[in-house]
């Protein structure tokens, strides 16, 4: 659930833990731990999912591989061998759940890409037959696709939520030049990424991507976690229906637990959270597993 490892310049985000450190070529880099906490309505829980952690870093690592030739990311290693001043007991603890990778500067824009109608892009369609302030076609329901993904923008918020914000209010923030590369990156690696898993029988239905940007270069890095169930919306291929919520393969038994929580008044979303029972947990490390096992096969 937590870390405390003898490198500078510890921060702790809603689901990792972020140290500063030197990189085996000398240079500045950041080692990424992934916890097992869990987020949900942008608060932690009070207990985690065991091994959650090393499932996400096995996956960002694969995705990372994936799009190594067409898209420049940060990651360096995952090796606890590579870090310099630890015991073996530390080492241990780290093994399979850390990301060492190139510092950048983290663009302040949370790039999120919608290729089915669900979630709060379902509710907003609803209310205005628009997704963040894009038009979509009349008559969409609940989980339908969006054959031409779109996306959406948001804040990047330290603590407290996130908001949505238009793509010009995005470039008013970080540059329009920046901002369009980013989302011309974000909808190219999705539709790739989509396509690949929907062949393995899995819908991508959104996601969310972090960029930087290297000292002295304005070419945006691909940066976090890329298409993990953490980050998206994992469905079963064979089980999708438009009209209905989804099964998933990602964090949305946990969802469904605490929204049962606030729809009776037993939580208001925000901290501290709840915490999760057996079989909430169980049936979502159970269904990360199988999206693991069905991208990697």
């Amino acid at each position: 659930m937590n870390t405390d490892l003898p490198l500078p310049n510890k921060r702790s985000g809603k689901v990792r833990d972020l140290y500063d450190m030197t990189l085996p070529d000398g240079t500045d880099g950041i080692l990424i731990v992934a916890s097992d906490r869990v987020s949900v309505f942008d608060v932690v829980l009070e207990n985690g999912i065991p091994g959650k952690g090393i499932l996400l870093t096995r996956v960002s690592r694969f995705w990372f591989d994936f799009f190594a030739d067409s898209i420049k990311h940060h990651l360096v290693s995952t090796d606890p061998a590579d870090i310099e001043g630890l015991t073996g007991d530390q080492r241990a603890m780290l093994e399979g759940r850390i990301m060492i990778c190139r510092k950048t500067n983290v663009v302040p824009v949370e790039c999120i890409v919608r290729g089915y109608l669900t979630g709060s892009g379902f509710k907003d369609y609803q209310n205005t037959g628009k997704v963040c302030g894009i038009t979509l076609p009349g008559g969409m329901v609940n989980s339908d696709r969006i054959d031409e993904p779109i996306f959406t923008p948001s804040t990047k918020a330290d603590e407290g939520h996130d908001e949505n914000i238009s793509f010009d209010e995005a470039c008013g923030l970080v540059g329009g030049t920046l901002m369009r590369n980013i989302r011309e990156k974000s909808l190219r690696i999705y539709k790739t990424g989509r396509e690949y898993a929907r062949e393995r029988g899995i819908i991508i239905a959104d996601t969310k991507f972090e960029f930087g940007l290297e000292a002295g270069s304005d070419e945006p890095v691909l940066i976090d976690e890329v298409l993990t169930p953490d980050s998206s919306r994992f469905w079963p291929a064979d089980n999708w229906e438009p009209g209905r919520e989804q099964n998933s393969f990602d964090k949305q038994y946990v969802r469904n637990y605490t929204q049962e929580l606030v729809d009776v008044g037993r939580w208001n979303k925000e901290y501290p959270g709840p915490a999760l029972p057996d079989d909430v947990i169980n049936n979502t490390i159970a269904r990360y597993e199988e999206a693991l096992s069905r991208l990697t096969a």
